[in-house]
């Protein structure tokens, strides 16, 4: 049996198109900066968050260019974010705790590959590096009520010299 030139050809561009489509898949799945939320950010009472870390929640300088942010996502809001933005200083790593205080909401930093869901109870870890100064809208990424549609909020990446006047 003789296969034609043609057909031969035809297999093997087939056969290159679909290793191409397994690795491209392969590689999204593994690639840098994508990672899996895990349950290292731990579990916090819903109804109590008066009792915890997010009673208060903004940002605190843990170390020399490394911050963590508390952040309660409740309908309809981001608590810091909304009202006021969320300020950090550039060149530094930044750890969030998002958890919410009603329902399950989205925190997206749109620019970023922080994406991230927040479950009443449950506190998702992200860290993220912000090395220039920029702005990035937060969003929320999963319907929460009839006011989904305004939930949002803003990060604003400032300059180091101008943080420590500004303030968080």
């Amino acid at each position: 049996m003789e296969i034609h030139r043609y057909e031969k050809l035809w297999t093997v561009a087939a056969l290159l198109l679909i290793v191409g489509l397994i690795a491209t898949v392969t590689y999204g799945a593994v690639g840098p900066g994508v990672t899996m939320v895990d349950d290292s950010g731990g579990t916090v009472d819903a109804q109590s968050l008066g009792d915890t870390e997010f009673s208060d929640p903004g940002v605190t300088q843990v170390d020399n260019n490394e911050y963590e942010v508390h952040v309660v996502a409740r309908q309809f809001l981001f608590q810091p974010g909304t009202a006021e933005p969320i300020r950090v200083p550039a060149n530094s790593e930044v750890t969030f705790y998002i958890t919410a205080a009603d329902v399950v909401h989205g925190f997206e930093l749109a620019g970023t590959n922080v994406n991230t869901m927040a479950i009443p109870g449950q506190v998702a870890e992200v860290t993220v590096r912000f090395d220039e100064p920029a702005q990035y809208g937060i969003v929320c990424h999963e319907y929460c009520g009839a006011g989904h549609h305004t939930m949002a909020g803003q990060l604003v990446v400032v300059p180091e010299d101008e943080y420590d006047t500004e303030g968080s």
